[in-house]
C-alpha cells in the first residue's frame, strides 16, 4: 500500500548521516526532523538564518518568533546559531550543506525538478530551492507519485517551469525509491509494501530500469 507523509519522511530520514548539515524544504520533507535516526547526529539548517532545528514543539509549547523557512514554528537545540539570510545563502552556495531533502511538483527521468510554480497560479517566487539544488552535494526528492487526477509526477521531461537540470539523486514516492544518475537516467530500487513492479510502470511516464538487488522500503 501507499506510503503515508509519516513514512515518507521516516524513509528519507534514512538518508541522514553523521555530522551532517542538511536543509529541509517545506511539506513533507519538514517532517524529516522528527525522525532522525538513534546515534546519528545532524544539524538542520534553514534559508532563514538558523543552524541547528529541533524537531516540531509539541501543541502549547509553539514559540511565534521561532519558524523555519516555511513559517512553521520549530524547536531549537543546544548550540543553534542564528544569522542573516545572506550568510545562510553564502552556506549553500558555498557548498557546504551535505544534503537538501526537498518536495516537487514533478521530476524527470534525467533528475530534472520542478517544484515552485504552476503557470497561472500566483505564486511569491522560487525561494531559495533554485540555489539548494544548485549548492548542494546530494539532493533527494520526497513527494506523491501521482497528481490528484492519477497522472504521473515521474515523467520524460518536466512539463512545468523548472527548478533545476540534472540535479537529484534519489527520489521517493509513496510508491517506490528510484535512485538517479544525473543526467543519464532512474533505477528502480524500492517498493512500498504491496505494491508491485507493474504497478509502478503503470504510473510512471519516466523510463527506468530496475535493480537486481530490489527490496522493500523499510520504514
Amino acid at each position: 500500500m501507499p506510503l503515508s507523509r509519516e513514512q515518507l519522511a521516516m524513509r528519507a530520514a534514512k538518508e541522514l548521516r553523521d555530522g551532517y548539515y542538511v536543509n529541509l524544504g517545506i511539506g513533507i520533507p519538514t517532517l524529516v526532523a522528527n525522525y532522525v535516526p538513534d546515534g546519528v547526529e545532524v544539524v538542520l539548517q534553514s534559508e532563514n538564518g538558523m543552524l541547528g532545528m529541533g524537531p516540531f514543539p509539541f501543541e502549547g509549547e509553539e514559540d511565534a518568533d521561532l519558524i523555519n523557512a516555511g513559517k512553521q514554528t520549530i524547536t531549537e537545540i543546544p548550540g543553534t546559531a542564528y544569522f542573516s539570510s545572506s550568510d545562510s545563502f553564502g552556506m549553500i552556495r558555498g557548498g557546504h550543506i551535505n544534503l537538501a531533502i526537498l518536495g516537487a511538483m514533478e521530476v524527470s527521468e534525467k533528475g530534472d525538478i520542478a517544484n515552485w510554480m504552476i503557470p497561472r497560479k500566483l505564486v511569491k517566487g522560487m525561494g531559495g530551492a533554485m540555489d539548494l539544488v544548485a549548492g548542494v552535494r546530494r539532493v533527494v526528492v520526497v513527494m506523491a507519485h501521482t497528481n490528484k487526477e492519477g497522472e504521473s509526477k515521474v515523467l520524460k521531461q518536466c512539463t512545468l517551469p523548472l527548478t533545476g537540470k540534472a540535479c537529484i539523486d534519489l527520489v521517493i514516492t509513496d510508491l517506490c525509491v528510484f535512485e538517479v544518475e544525473r543526467g543519464v537516467g532512474l533505477k528502480l530500487i524500492e517498493l512500498a509494501e504491496g505494491v508491485t513492479v507493474d504497478e509502478v510502470k503503470a504510473k510512471t511516464e519516466a523510463a527506468f530500469t530496475v535493480s537486481e538487488n530490489l527490496t522493500t522500503v523499510a520504514v
